[in-house]
């Protein structure tokens, strides 16, 4: 609820802050577009504060409502330790012919969710992690913090897009630097102000810990993270009638991402994508049926590092971060990143509806409502050891095999829920996301506050 209630508070502050300025229907030139104060309060996280702004250039003429020019920053940070610290730059004439990004960002995560491997094949305990907040914890309580793990990740990203045959055919390229610092995570740190402390890893080890030291699933030199340098090309079918939010048209890509030694890798690998969405007008401006669907897998016998694994190929981002399977950006009320695997496919369905229209400090406005489906499966699978439940039966005495492992067991991931799209000015989309899991071994009910629509 607090989460909810701070949310509502930012958009009734971006509105009173986005209203100073008053502009004609028709844009030109550089334009503030809108701000969002970030102010929520998790109980393991502390209290966030920061905000996000986004600028734009129309053009002289104006091209509104599409644009040359698109800046993004975003600061917040968590009161212990986690943020998002983000530059991002946008433009489609920079370098002439080309639509090219940059991002530029600082991702720490003092508490991110580690779930293990290959979807439902690694179960997942909720009470272990659950306590009361008046009586305090009760068995089989092990700690709130049990599918946490530290993950600083630093990101240099650059896309670019040009045509390649007619109007609608493009290639992609684009390279990326990353370099995640990962561990335990930091209980001294996030045990402050709490009245039922979090116990220490070292007497009650979560799950990366355990496969780390244990059972050797996350090996020596991949357990603390290190530089993973990608190089991405692709081609591209785009037909969509607008970016901010398409009523129809097509947008296909695919392509290969590759990390190789030479520009500095900890790991080799190359994957292969290809995303497909598609955007149809069931009534003219008002409502939509739009699908995407997505398939990546690794190629070869290269490895991709646990902590990689969650990255989703695309070729630019919508917000700070494109991870899954499961979460805001992927499964929308699936546990983030609960779907782990060399090889995954995933669906979105939405159906889009405009029920108001009206214009707000001389901007044509809008509240949008989606209602939507997810579904998502591990397609290959991360290689467990073949003496796995030796190992287990040896290092585990507090624990059963199937506590953790049901092999055979991965199937479809799914999740339905309903977002809220305050829209200002056609192009500064506040997404507002309500998901609620089929399995509760995927969770129950996920809420997310971003930007832009999913696609």
């Amino acid at each position: 609820m607090k989460k909810i209630l701070s949310v509502i508070i930012g958009i009734i502050l971006t509105v009173v802050v986005s209203g100073q300025e008053k502009e004609s229907k028709t844009k030109t030139g550089w334009r503030f577009d809108g701000a969002l104060p970030a102010t929520t309060y998790d109980s393991n996280l502390g209290f966030q504060y920061g905000a996000l702004v986004e600028f734009r250039n129309y053009g002289n003429p104006s091209v509104y409502p599409e644009f040359l020019d698109h800046t993004y920053t975003e600061i917040s940070h968590f009161t212990k330790g986690s943020g998002i610290f983000r530059m991002m730059y946008e433009s489609y004439h920079l370098i002439p012919g080309i639509h090219s990004t940059t991002d530029l960002s600082y991702l720490p995560d003092a508490a991110t969710d580690f779930y293990g491997f290959n979807g439902y094949e690694s179960v997942y305990n909720s009470d272990w992690m659950k306590y009361d907040k008046e009586t305090g914890p009760a068995d089989p309580y092990i700690s709130a913090m049990f599918y946490r793990l530290k993950r600083n990740q630093f990101r240099f990203k650059n896309d670019f897009q040009g045509k390649l045959a007619g109007e609608h055919i493009k290639w992609s390229a684009g390279f990326a630097l990353n370099n995640f610092q990962v561990g335990s995570i930091n209980i001294d740190k996030l045990n402050k102000g709490r009245e039922y402390k979090l116990p220490q890893v070292s007497e009650d080890p979560g799950l990366y810990e355990l496969y780390r030291d244990s059972l050797g699933l996350i090996s020596e030199n991949e357990a603390d993270g290190g530089w993973v340098n990608t190089l991405k090309a692709g081609i591209e079918w785009d037909s969509r009638d607008s970016r901010a939010n398409p009523m129809k048209g097509l947008w296909t890509e695919m392509g290969i991402e590759v990390a190789p030694g030479f520009i500095g890798n900890d790991w080799t690998f190359s994957r292969f994508y290809i995303t497909h969405r598609q955007y149809f007008t069931l009534i003219p401006n008002n409502l939509s049926f739009v699908y995407r669907l997505g398939f990546q897998t690794t190629l070869g016998d290269g490895k991709v590092p646990f902590f990689y694994q969650s990255q989703v190929i695309t070729s630019m981002l919508t917000g700070a971060t494109n991870e899954g399977l499961g979460g805001s950006a992927t499964l929308r009320g699936v546990l983030r990143n609960r779907v782990l695997g060399n090889g995954i496919t995933y669906g979105n369905f939405e159906l889009r509806w405009k029920p108001v229209h009206f214009r707000l400090f001389n901007k044509d406005s809008y509240l949008g409502v989606n209602f939507f489906y997810d579904m998502g499966i591990v397609t290959k699978n991360i290689a467990m050891p073949d003496n796995l439940r030796t190992t287990f039966d040896t290092k585990m005495k507090n624990y059963t095999y199937s506590d953790f492992f049901n092999p055979g067991a991965e199937k479809l991931h799914q999740s339905a829920g309903i977002s809220i799209m305050p829209v200002w000015g056609q192009n500064f989309v506040i997404a507002i996301d309500i998901g609620k899991s089929f399995n509760k071994q995927d969770g129950n009910i996920g809420f997310s506050v971003g930007l832009n629509y999913l696609f």
